[in-house]
């Protein structure tokens, strides 16, 4: 049917092939329009079958060389491993490549070719696809023209061995035009992988780790220093929620291009994603205070879902967490299950815990409500200790859609 036609530019898309009827014509099609390679220049499948993509992938072993957008997600984990003859191993007009659940060890030698790539993301890498982050790094170092890059491994096995870590090359490759970096694996990844680039004009940075014991941060704090941009972030929100725990990073302004800095950890129990996260907010602003790198007016704002609250934690626990957050000035909440942890603080040590604490915002709608007892005395304290903390209450205002403080007191 294609031989009908002129000889346009040909785009494969099927944005759900799984909410369609699937019959041997479409796939037959699909499969006619492929083996015209010289016309082909966006490629799009989205939820299709391992075995559909195995009779794609076995016509696409040649040069595309008028493919710009490569986008494949598959459906199921039974993907076979893509050889290094995939595209011919070339890719020199492709600018957008998103694979999801796609086994592609060979990847980096790939990119090598892709030297107009602005965008890469690699969804739900298998781990019979496990690329190293010196290969990772290699690929990625004819990227010059790069400006998002998503890196995320299905499972914790994908993990550098031991046996094989590297310490830190003297040189490091630049990523010039990198705005964007989103990270899903263990730390050990992530750590080889920041040792190795640089990111000047990085201003969105996501980073989930996979639940373990142990976050060993060095390089990561490093990495932040390096990227200036960090050091403007002065809004900070910990969230507590059903299966993650995550702390966000973000400055507070107007322009649309707001630097934002995020790390979510998978895992469902409280007492486990306050362990998490106390030692990742410990790793990364401890290190980060040692090296000038400063948070100036930092508003901090921590939230649970609900059921979470159902266990009993230890106050200590609290406390642990809210340590590494020594330039906190204003609290937008101080919630209720945290105020018992800083009513048992006395004496100096009221000021161990957020020393440059000024404000708690508490916000309520509709009738005004009595400051928790516990807030109460943890404000008297701080009074007493020469280093005051104001209330503020605040009431939603439905008109202007805003919180306005109706109330504010330091006692």
């Amino acid at each position: 049917m294609l031989d009908m036609w002129p000889e346009l530019p040909i785009i494969i898309s099927d944005d759900d092939w799984s909410g369609h009827p699937k019959t041997v014509e479409n796939v037959e099609n699909v499969i006619s329009a492929l083996e015209l390679k010289d016309r082909v220049f966006n490629i799009l499948f989205r939820s299709i079958p391992s075995s559909d993509f195995k009779r794609f992938a076995a016509v696409m072993q040649d040069p595309f060389l008028a493919l710009t957008q490569l986008d494949i997600w598959l459906n199921d984990e039974m993907a076979p491993v893509i050889s290094d003859s995939f595209l011919g191993g070339s890719a020199p007009q492709l600018q957008g490549l998103r694979l999801d659940r796609i086994p592609f060890p060979a990847l980096p030698n790939l990119l090598l070719s892709a030297t107009d790539l602005v965008d890469l993301v690699l969804r739900n890498i298998p781990h019979s696809g496990y690329i190293s982050p010196e290969a990772m790094v290699t690929g990625l170092s004819a990227l010059t023209r790069l400006e998002s890059l998503s890196i995320g491994f299905r499972s914790p096995r994908s993990r550098p061995a031991n046996a094989s870590r590297r310490p830190p090359p003297l040189t490091r490759t630049i990523l010039p035009a990198l705005t964007n970096l989103a990270f899903t694996g263990v730390t050990e990844y992530l750590e080889d992988l920041l040792s190795r680039i640089d990111a000047p004009l990085l201003v969105h940075f996501s980073i989930t780790f996979f639940n373990q014991l142990v976050f060993d941060l060095l390089q990561l704090p490093m990495f932040l220093c390096r990227t200036k941009v960090f050091t403007v972030l002065n809004h900070t929100q910990v969230g507590f929620y059903e299966d993650v725990a995550d702390v966000r990073f973000s400055s507070r302004t107007e322009t649309l291009n707001q630097t934002s800095l995020s790390l979510t950890i998978s895992c469902r129990k409280l007492d486990w994603q306050l362990s998490s996260l106390s030692q990742v907010c410990n790793s990364v602003l401890l290190a980060l205070s040692t090296m000038d790198m400063e948070y100036p007016d930092l508003v901090l704002d921590i939230s649970a879902y609900p059921l979470l609250l159902e266990d009993d934690m230890e106050d200590t626990q609290w406390l642990e967490l809210l340590h590494p957050f020594s330039n906190v000035k204003d609290s937008d909440k101080v919630p209720t299950y945290i105020a018992p942890a800083l009513q048992e603080l006395t004496g100096e040590g009221v000021t161990e815990i957020l020393p440059t604490l000024q404000s708690i915002f508490l916000d309520f709608h509709g009738k005004p409500e009595p400051v928790p007892k516990a807030i109460g005395e943890f404000v008297a304290a701080r009074q007493l200790s020469g280093f005051p903390v104001a209330i503020h209450r605040r009431s939603w205002d439905s008109k202007s859609r805003t919180w306005v403080v109706i109330e504010s007191r330091t006692q």
